[in-house]
């Protein structure tokens, strides 16, 4: 190999391909602080405080009224059998 061939190659980095290798991970690397920062920045606003409480307050209105979830069931029943139901059969 002669002198004029290595100084006739250029470096690495002014390669196109390399920087798309490069870039892959480097993207999923400020995906991932990113996300880290959202996740550390706030609270989760869907948990109540007082979950526990307001869980028994709604099983003790569905255990007054059963008949209220019947929809509910059907549907679900109608999508796991696919089985057309009579409405006028209890």
């Amino acid at each position: 190999m002669s002198q004029t061939d290595t100084l006739s190659k250029p470096a690495w980095w002014r390669f196109g391909h390399v920087w798309l290798v490069i870039a892959g991970p480097a993207i999923v690397v400020v995906a991932s602080f990113i996300t880290l920062y959202l996740a550390v920045k706030g609270k989760d606003p869907v948990v109540d405080e007082d979950y526990y409480r307001k869980g028994i307050e709604i099983n003790k209105t569905l255990a007054d009224n059963p008949t209220s979830l019947a929809p509910a069931v059907q549907a679900r029943n109608h999508a796991q059998t696919g089985v057309k139901s009579n409405p006028k059969t209890p």
